[in-house]
């Protein structure tokens, strides 16, 4: 990901929000009259909390991690002139008090009983993209988190205001998700579904409402998944961070969107893409305004079973980094603009259009034939083994079920040009539902009793690993469902058995190191699953960014005949908070291991780790698309030597592997800390014509640094001018 400029801006940005504050006039936030919210701290991503769910006067109001309770939970009542009493869920006749009328900073905020104090009345000034910061009517100051701290259990206070993250807030309305239904299963508080009768002003509320919290809110604990039933809809969908939305039919055709459904970089300028992460959109069909549609992500943005019935742009004018699109199909012409790279698998497109450094095709209809480095096209007819993700739906009865794709061989275009793809619908009985506040031991006992997994939108802290022991069983993970382990444990585990699919989950690091966050088979897994393989579907790895995550090695494949189906593994280069980034910080050596045989990764992101990030060690394996980055934060040469070698490689196979084949490699460094730091090679591998690579890319990014050989003593130095260097294959 590149972040060349993100201080630079950031700065910028912060500056022109404090001038704003004190010197323009206050507007009044759109706040709906008697709605509840919750309140969500911006510097922490910690909710405005009632503490222990107190009612009696003098209850502190403090931040707590947010945990869909009633404590959590504000009614925004007005009183006169713009300003409004925030009543608690856990008592409604007491609201926001500053103690003691106080008009000093560090005045404590509390519950007390309404009696129309102006200290009791607060006014919402909207900060613009969904942040609001509210103001004492007594004393003119601003709610504050002191000290801008991120811990639980902090009382808040009024300060002078100042225009920081400290004082800035996100609402999200309470009471979105569709009650359950006869025949709707209890999807949890973060899952909004909405149905063709309601009318279009209700639903554009709402996906506002959302998006406007969720803009910005790149390392926060709120997540959401937006679902549609079957029908026709005229809606803008604007997707943000940790939000996921999703068409609820059988094919892509059964839901249609009359508008958009689409990523911008507004939050970023200029229009700068590279930190759109963590959001997605799936089994939809959209007809888009003015006939394109926009979708300027990054990593670990999935755009699946999508049907554009127009043109679809992959940046927004400013610089974007990378992506993916599978299953789905684009009428019109596909635009990369200033993508650096890409990953297209199992599509159809009407026409494509641009290159940068490397556009990888796979199985993909009305790709451009492969012509690397001029352009720098990589394109393989076919896919030798795939598995689409499996996917919520409610059938003709209006019963919910999960579609799980049957394996495909030696595959091309979509699964569902011809109608409903082989595989096999399992009822929505069959799932343990995860909602936030389940635990380890919850998901484990259902996973034992023979339940599948479908993990709704939240983040859940695990003190032990989640252990899938059935063969066949499905962990099935909505709106960036985020799993956190402590104390050190391994988030999962799953045995060397047939058939598993895990899906839709971010695996982020805790603050104890992990020795592995995943791990696919024990250590010395022998058996062949050629005929069912295990597959991974938009699972997520990251070490720190939310907090100082720590994990010596994210995922370690043992099983054979894996298929992994887009995976980002990142070790964080940036944060809210600087302190939850840094070489001795959010430390991390090797984001994917694979010991197993037979094992193919499409779309392989890994990026930042501090040793060797990719080492594979079984043979015959294959990865088609490899986006990478070396750390930025190396302190110096002598503190990033692989014994006499200078620097770890990216990605390197085994000195006993005898087959690998690889399609489509990008390696590039930006050493931001000190740019004299080297690299000997960006791939690594025997020398042996068993062991094949094609169409690989090295770059220095503004030439912070240098790479001295794409792979082992073969191919140019990186020179200066953020230039690639090409290499057409090896040996």
């Amino acid at each position: 990901m590149k972040t060349r400029r993100r201080v630079v801006v950031l700065l910028s940005a912060a500056s022109a929000l404090v001038a704003g504050i004190l010197t323009t006039p206050q507007a009044q936030a759109a706040v709906t009259p008697d709605g509840w919210y919750t309140v969500t701290a911006a510097n922490s991503g910690k909710c405005v909390d009632a503490r222990a769910a107190g009612t009696a006067n003098g209850t502190v109001v403090q931040q707590y991690s947010c945990n869909q309770t009633a404590s959590q939970e504000w009614q925004f009542q007005p009183t006169s002139d713009g300003y409004f009493r925030v009543n608690a869920r856990t008592n409604p006749a007491a609201a926001w008090d500053v103690s003691n009328v106080s008009t000093a900073d560090g005045g404590l905020v509390q519950l007390w009983s309404y009696s129309n104090g102006a200290n009791q009345q607060w006014q919402a000034v909207d900060e613009g993209s969904g942040r609001y910061h509210f103001v004492s009517r007594n004393s003119g100051k601003c709610l504050d988190v002191p000290g801008a701290s991120v811990a639980d259990s902090v009382q808040l206070q009024q300060y002078a205001c100042n225009g920081t993250a400290a004082q800035s807030f996100t609402l999200n309305p309470v009471g979105g998700t569709t009650p359950p239904t006869q025949g709707q299963p209890d999807l949890g508080p973060n899952v909004v579904i909405f149905d063709p009768s309601m009318p279009s002003s209700t639903i554009q509320s709402r996906l506002n409402s959302i998006f406007g919290q969720q803009e910005r809110n790149q390392f926060g604990s709120q997540r959401y998944a937006v679902m549609f039933k079957p029908g026709t809809y005229s809606n803008d969908v604007n997707v943000g961070f940790y939000t996921q939305v999703l068409g609820l039919g059988l094919s892509p055709d059964a839901v249609t969107i009359n508008g958009a459904v689409h990523v911008e970089a507004d939050w970023f300028p200029p229009q700068n893409a590279t930190q759109n992460f963590w959001r997605g959109a799936e089994n939809l069909s959209v007809n888009p305004n003015g006939g394109a549609d926009r979708w300027a992500v990054s990593q670990a943005a999935p755009y699946r079973r999508m049907h554009v019935r127009g043109d679809l742009q992959l940046d927004d004018g400013g610089w974007a980094s990378g992506g993916w699109i599978s299953d789905s199909k684009i009428d019109g012409q596909v635009r990369s603009g200033s993508q650096q790279q890409w990953i297209s698998r199992n599509s159809q497109f009407g026409s494509w259009n641009g290159s940068n450094w490397n556009m990888v095709f796979a199985g993909v209809q009305g790709a451009p034939a492969n012509t690397f480095p001029s352009p720098p096209y990589t394109t393989v007819a076919q896919t030798p083994v795939t598995r689409e993700k499996p996917f919520l739906y409610i059938d003709n009865a209006g019963n919910y079920q999960v579609f799980v794709p049957s394996v495909k061989t030696n595959a091309s275009g979509t699964s569902w040009a011809n109608g409903t793809a082989p595989g096999t619908s399992l009822p929505i009985d069959q799932f343990y539902i995860a909602k936030p506040g389940a635990t380890a031991a919850d998901m484990n006992a259902a996973l034992a009793a023979g339940k599948n997994l479908l993990v709704t939108p939240g983040v859940y802290h695990l003190n032990q690993a989640l252990h899938v022991t059935r063969p066949d069983t499905v962990v099935l993970g909505l709106g960036i469902a985020t799993l956190v382990p402590d104390n050190g444990v391994t988030a999962m585990n799953v045995d060397d058995v047939d058939g598993v699919k895990v899906a839709g989950l971010l695996i982020d690091a805790g603050t104890t190191s992990s020795n592995t966050l995943m791990q696919v088979g024990p250590a010395g897994s022998a058996a062949n699953h050629a005929a069912n393989p295990t597959s991974l579907h938009d699972v997520f790895f990251r070490i720190g960014g939310a907090a100082v995550g720590k994990a010596t090695n994210s995922l370690v494949v043992n099983s054979s005949n894996v298929i992994g189906d887009h995976m980002w593994i990142w070790r964080a280069d940036h944060a809210d908070r600087n302190e939850y980034v840094g070489w001795n910080t959010n430390t991390a050596d090797t984001g994917l291991t694979v010991n197993g045989n037979n094992v193919t990764m499409y779309g392989l992101f890994v990026e930042h780790y501090q040793k060797t990030q990719v080492v594979w060690n079984g043979n015959g394996g294959r990865t088609y698309f490899f986006q990478n980055e070396m750390p930025y934060d190396v302190p110096n040469q002598a503190g990033w030597m692989n014994g006499s070698t200078k620097g770890y490689s990216a990605y390197k196979v085994g000195p006993n592997v005898t087959s690998h084949e690889a399609w489509g490699l990008g390696s590039y460094c930006y050493f931001s800390t000190n740019p004299s730091v080297a690299s000997a090679h960006a791939f690594e591998a025997p020398n042996t014509a068993g062991v094949r690579f094609h169409d690989m890319v090295t770059v220095s990014l503004n030439y912070q640094g240098t790479i001295t050989h794409v792979i082992n003593t073969t191919g140019d130095t990186t020179p200066t001018g953020t230039k690639p260097v090409n290499l057409v294959s090896y040996p």
